[in-house]
């Protein structure tokens, strides 16, 4: 083994162990701001903007996108990008919803008297 081969493979576990240090330090940053009872709306923000720096470093480092060629990244960003449609459709959906028509509610008239009473 020689001792460039070496320094390749201690760079590459250098790597490695930053990107797991990386990946702990956000999930425990995942885990303190749910303690800190945001509203829905930010609290979901933060999450996905956590979940998404996860899930890159995990697609860069250990499955090793980051050295892929430009197909690669074509199907990554398609994917990303029905990703977002995805999640803007319950939004473009349920926003106003101007579209959807609900029968008109019909007014109820108090019932007939009885004729016995």
């Amino acid at each position: 083994m020689t001792s460039d081969h070496a320094a390749d493979i201690d760079r590459t576990v250098r790597v490695y162990i930053t990107v797991f240090v990386a990946l702990m330090a956000l999930t425990i940053v995942t885990v303190a701001i749910s303690r800190f009872h945001l509203p829905v709306p930010i609290a979901v923000t933060v999450a996905l903007f956590v979940a998404l720096i996860k899930g890159s470093l995990v697609a860069c480092y250990f499955m090793h996108l980051i050295s892929e060629k430009k197909v690669i990244y074509g199907v990554l960003a398609l994917t990303v990008a029905f990703f977002i449609a995805l999640l803007a459709l319950p939004v473009l959906t349920v926003h106003d919803g101007y579209w959807i028509h609900e029968p008109p509610s019909e007014v109820h008239s108090a019932p007939a008297a009885s004729p016995h009473q």
